[in-house]
């Protein structure tokens, strides 16, 4: 991605909220980096720096901006998309590699050198992977400082700080204020880390997100997921211990409130809830792209902010698949619900009626699972057995083409299977499933060559958005006032 300085220019001035976290602007007499929709006065051409990231800012010499924030802005669509080195190296850092294995298990995650990781990054969006990494850890501990009344030492631990000075120096460095003061002025309610972490997941909009709850909903595994007074609860396998996640729509934010074990998850937990609601995508551009479509312009015209729904668990999502091959949601919901109560962990700290995490891969790679066909039983553990030991890769750094051949390559999964994994676990901008039973359906209703040849053909016309065109399709098989999503697994 290339900055188009007059487009950005543009951007700025018209103070567009479309384009945040997509660049940032250094504003040179106060020394403070914005948002492009920032409120503020609007300076002048000459005294404005265009950069990709907040870190690349701060490089510069930037802090953040006191009133719009930009730390805190949607992040960009471009890293959750792209399936190129860039992009996986920035989802790794966002799921909080760098903090936990430093940079050398970054370069091994993606299988290049030290030196070429961080010169691509450099290259590509102006940092290098710890500034990268600095950047958030100063935005997880403002959010610590503002939600919670922990001290500073566990505070800037949880942070993923090394030390005290370390975390004072990035924050005074990063917000010109010290802890102290951002934690007054965050006039909090007094709620701590018993109650939940509370804060805000910003998107751009228009967001659909009565559809976005209901799709989870038709899916809810009892003991790991719920809905709770128009709210989705889950439980969350975190690199240091568990967690449970309950998400709120409001107005121009997802509402998130999050009760983990062990604070350090906290980065990784808030990277994973966006991507289960498709938080960082550009609905706009995608709107755009499909609305002069003569079969999709009225279901875009009609639903503009329709994502396409991620997971929090690449293993988990993959094991559904397979249990959802051929079956109804309620058939799948039934066989999900059967492996949690024989194999899933109960959870220390249950909330509601969420009771349990999903059975991870290790634990179903040896179990002895019943009360499925042989022929699925043998899939999901083949495939528990891949993940388990690391021989197939479906983490946020992975190589997307190889993952999908590999899978493929697996007994008892077939091409529907991997394109749904490959749309909401490896996020795949432009997965497709012409043999869907549910693609077929709103086909056939939409007066279409249904086959999985003339669906192929049609969707050529929808590249590089067809994840984004399934769901325009699928909400067509829903009652007409309803917006819920109806598919399998």
């Amino acid at each position: 991605m290339q900055l188009d300085t007059e487009h950005c220019h543009r951007a700025f001035e018209t103070k567009d909220a479309r384009f945040d976290g997509w660049f940032f602007a250094g504003v040179s007499s106060p020394g403070i980096y914005c948002r492009p929709s920032c409120p503020a006065r609007t300076p002048k051409r000459e005294n404005r720096r265009y950069f990709l990231t907040a870190a690349a800012a701060q490089a510069a010499g930037f802090r953040a901006c006191k009133r719009c924030r930009p730390d805190a802005s949607p992040g960009s669509p471009e890293w959750d998309t792209r399936a190129d080195l860039v992009g996986r190296l920035m989802r790794l850092i966002g799921d909080g590699v760098v903090d936990r294995e430093g940079v050398t298990g970054l370069a091994a995650r993606v299988g290049f050198s030290e030196r070429h990781v961080h010169r691509c990054l450099v290259d590509a969006v102006g940092a290098g992977p710890l500034a990268l990494a600095r950047a958030q850890r100063a935005q997880a501990a403002r959010i610590l400082l503002e939600t919670t009344d922990l001290h500073m030492a566990p505070l800037a631990l949880a942070a993923g700080f090394a030390s005290i000075r370390q975390f004072n120096d990035t924050v005074r460095e990063v917000f010109a204020s010290t802890p102290s003061e951002l934690r007054r002025r965050a006039k909090r309610g007094g709620r701590g880390p018993a109650d939940g972490i509370v804060l805000r997941l910003p998107y751009r909009a228009p967001l659909e997100a009565e559809e976005l709850i209901a799709f989870l909903g038709a899916r809810a595994i009892p003991g790991v997921e719920e809905i709770v007074d128009g709210a989705y609860r889950r439980s969350l396998s975190l690199p240091h211990g568990a967690g449970v996640a309950e998400l709120r729509p409001a107005d121009g934010h997802v509402l998130a409130t999050l009760h983990l074990d062990d604070l350090r998850d906290l980065g990784p937990a808030v990277q994973r809830c966006r991507r289960l609601l498709d938080l960082d995508s550009d609905p706009q551009t995608i709107a755009d792209h499909l609305r002069d479509d003569p079969l999709l312009g009225p279901l875009v015209q009609a639903a503009p902010g329709r994502r396409v729904p991620g997971h929090v668990d690449a293993h988990e999502l993959a094991i559904r698949a397979v249990l959802g091959q051929q079956v109804s949601l309620a058939g799948a919901a039934t066989l999900a619900d059967r492996l949690v109560q024989t194999h899933g962990e109960e959870l220390a700290r249950p909330l509601g009626g969420v009771t349990h995490l999903f059975p991870s891969s290790a634990t179903l790679a040896t179990a002895d699972i019943t009360g499925m066909p042989a022929s699925r039983r043998n899939a999901i553990q083949t495939l528990a057995q891949a993940l388990a030991s690391g021989d197939i890769d479906l983490g946020a750094g992975t190589d997307r083409a190889k993952a999908q051949q590999q899978l493929l390559a697996l007994p008892g999964i077939g091409p529907w299977t991997v394109s749904y994994i490959a749309m909401r676990s490896l996020r795949d901008p432009d997965a497709f499933l012409p043999a869907d039973l549910g693609i077929r359906k709103a086909l056939e209703r939409l007066g279409q060559d249904a086959s999985p040849a003339g669906a192929l053909k049609l969707a050529e016309r929808w590249r590089p958005y067809r994840a984004a065109a399934s769901q325009h399709l699928w909400s067509t098989l829903t009652k007409p006032q309803s917006t819920s999503v109806q598919l399998a697994a």
